[in-house]
């Protein structure tokens, strides 16, 4: 797992954490900060797991006979 993989995963529970928050006091404000930090939070991970796939195809290229 590579750091835009566990910073997107930790921006996704915080957001969730606000989105939660502002539901239950009524905050839509806080709401609507929550999904976008959420958003964020997926972009990154996927941006982090697409280079992660990457490295791994790279490997898998390098032990390949040619």
């Amino acid at each position: 797992m590579n750091k835009d993989q566990v910073k997107g995963v930790g921006e996704q529970v915080k957001g969730k954490i606000n989105e939660t928050v502002g539901k239950a006091t009524g905050d839509t404000s806080q709401e609507l900060k929550g999904d976008v930090q959420q958003a964020a939070g997926q972009a990154r991970k996927a941006w982090g797991d697409a280079k992660e796939d990457a490295k791994d195809e790279a490997k898998n290229e390098a032990r390949k006979p040619h």
